[in-house]
């Protein structure tokens, strides 16, 4: 099956997210394995884990083989009820991250959950904030969200900055256990309003009509 004809039958390769320097799109496989390759090159240090499941800790052969497995199963088990959207994060041409957003019965809830992560190299460029302008962009002036949540593990400065600069507030707390130590979810929020009254990146997001059912489900 060629791609023209999996957009036919699966309309999530059309869309298109893009920034002033970035495009967000569903990763094709040669972008799964690009973006396989760019984790094995390292996401975060040696003796850091800001992930509550710890899969950059896999050998490189683990993270091969699991990596597309985990975005295959995003797209196998999709449904209006349920959904997440990871979305490759791509610069120059080259996918350098993945920018994800999530909801479960989004008709109602009008809630939306984010996570992502970049190479190491791509890295304080301010690309964080612009892949989740991107993604909230995507929720609040084109989904009708009225409520997006994140969180950070404590130690995870560039994500907490990121939610900053975006408008999140303080929203409680999580406790976790990864790699047998008590970790500590900082939980954040960002409301409708909150997110109207920021000054954001200019977001365009193209070839949402033909998949947007997938997303609210039937009238």
């Amino acid at each position: 099956m060629t791609i023209g004809a999996m957009e036919r039958h699966w309309p999530l390769f059309d869309l298109r997210l893009r920034t002033e320097r970035l495009e967000l799109r569903l990763p094709t496989d040669d972008d799964l394995c690009a973006l396989a390759e760019v984790a094995i090159a390292g996401v975060h240090g040696d003796h850091e884990m800001p992930f509550c499941s710890p899969w950059t800790r896999q050998s490189p052969d683990e993270v091969r083989r699991t990596f597309p497995q985990h975005h295959w199963r995003n797209r196998a088990e999709w449904s209006p009820e349920e959904w997440r959207l990871e979305l490759a994060v791509v610069h120059d041409g080259r996918p350098i991250g993945t920018q994800a957003i999530g909801a479960t019965t989004f008709r109602t809830s009008r809630t939306v959950q984010s996570g992502s992560w970049l190479g190491q190299a791509h890295q304080g460029h301010g690309f964080g904030t612009e892949m989740r302008a991107a993604v909230l962009t995507l929720a609040f002036d084109h989904l009708g969200a009225i409520r997006a949540e994140s969180g950070f593990l404590d130690g995870n400065d560039s994500s907490a900055g990121v939610s900053r600069s975006i408008g999140y507030r303080p929203d409680g707390t999580r406790i976790h256990v990864i790699e047998g130590r008590r970790r500590v979810e900082q939980r954040l929020l960002l409301d409708a309003d909150d997110w109207r009254e920021q000054s954001r990146h200019p977001v365009t997001v193209e070839g949402l009509d033909a998949c947007k059912e997938m997303f609210l489900g039937r009238d």
